[in-house]
């Protein structure tokens, strides 16, 4: 069976991706859910304020049809008067229409959250395409358009014929009714027929908003070569990585081997470990200029011989030195004394080679402390041959 192609969209959006996309403005939308919002809050608001609503409008009607004896020969007064009755009209609906506003502004944030990008509301010449267009209404986003709209159209359709036939007989008994009585019927039958409404379309939001949530994922699906371009782009090429790591470590390695010349002394394995130490009098401590195994180690072995560096074999303290510092730490002050007495058959040695006489004993008491030495050796069990 042939593999599955990098190029299928198989795999869900990763959380970098869905952040890139919400950073364009591509975020799932639901406008079944701003509308059943509005509708939902509209009608909760008409049942918390229309008796105070419908109480203010009697009030202003019965104020509406006194005429006083001036006002019947005034031209100006009707034109007054309506004005008015108007401002305290939409005094009176200011706070429905307030809350409603307020659920119109909060509603499309129920399902992404507040999202503003500017790449969202630049002009996009592409989308004045009308082959583009066109291609849009005959894709499967749009046949799925059409029958959400469809379905939307049968519910709202049924609830209406519902709500026909289950009150028709109240709507007919409205006729006998006083208008004192009439109006509060009126209401009820209205507030009933709105709440049955206001259910359909909350109905069509609970089917739209997983929908649109899916497509919304379901556009964002990646390849499985997006995704191994993203690791790259968030971890870094690993081969580039490699790479910039193995040049950052021959550039060490060649400013460690340019401090080889300058060491006092390299101790050796002598085969395994050397570490070259640099000393003058102006220091506190010696320091460690360079160390390494295997073939690094014979590299400073090779430059310290062609710079003339003493070498001394001290396997135990080679050890010691390797394990416990790095480039340019001062040694560790429990090896404080071995390596003076290293230092001091160093400096004896130069003065032999330049002065002559007797030739300086390697001091055979070189006791680095057991704890130090990674094979715990003894110090009678150490060093052994001298300077080179």
């Amino acid at each position: 069976m042939a593999e599955e192609s990098d190029l299928e969209r198989n795999y869900p959006a990763t959380p970098r991706r869905l952040e890139q996309a919400r950073e364009q403005g591509q975020v799932a939308r639901s406008r079944e859910l701003t509308a059943a919002v509005v509708a939902l809050v509209s009608a909760i608001g008409l049942w918390a304020l229309g008796p105070q609503f419908m109480r203010q409008c009697l009030m202003l009607v019965q104020a509406g049809m006194r005429f006083d004896h001036h006002v019947a020969f005034d031209d100006d007064a009707p034109a007054r008067s309506l004005s008015a009755m108007s401002s305290d009209v939409m005094g009176a609906l200011t706070p429905l229409l307030v809350i409603i506003l307020i659920a119109a502004l909060l509603g499309p944030l129920l399902l992404s959250g507040w999202n503003f990008s500017v790449k969202a509301i630049m002009p996009d010449m592409t989308r004045m395409n009308p082959m583009r267009g066109l291609g849009n209404i005959f894709s499967t986003r749009g046949l799925a358009e059409l029958a959400k709209a469809l379905i939307k159209t049968v519910l709202i359709a049924a609830a209406g014929v519902y709500a026909t036939v289950h009150m028709w007989n109240e709507v007919q008994s409205l006729v006998a009714l006083d208008l004192g009585n009439g109006i509060p019927a009126l209401g009820r039958l209205g507030m009933a027929s709105l709440g049955l409404f206001v259910a359909m379309l909350v109905l069509i939001a609970a089917i739209d908003v997983p929908y649109q949530l899916w497509r919304h994922h379901r556009g964002l699906r990646m390849t499985r070569e997006e995704i191994r371009q993203e690791l790259r782009e968030q971890e870094g090429d690993p081969q580039l990585k490699a790479r910039i790591r193995s040049m950052q470590r021959d550039i060490a390695r060649k400013r460690m081997m340019a401090s080889v010349p300058k060491a006092s002394v390299i101790v050796t394995n002598p085969t395994h470990y050397a570490v070259a130490l640099e000393y003058h009098e102006s220091m506190r401590a010696p320091r460690v200029v360079a160390k390494g195994t295997e073939l690094v180690a014979e590299k400073i072995k090779e430059i310290g011989r062609a710079s003339n560096v003493p070498l001394l074999e001290a396997p135990p303290l080679a050890r010691a030195l390797h394990r416990h510092t790095e480039i340019g730490d001062e040694i560790p002050q429990a090896l404080y004394g071995v390596v003076a007495q290293v230092l001091a058959y160093v400096y004896q040695v130069q003065r032999w080679r330049s002065a002559g006489g007797q030739q300086p004993v390697m001091p055979d008491d070189l006791d680095v402390p057991p704890e130090l030495d990674p094979s715990n050796r003894k110090a009678n069990d150490t060093a052994s041959g001298g300077v080179q």
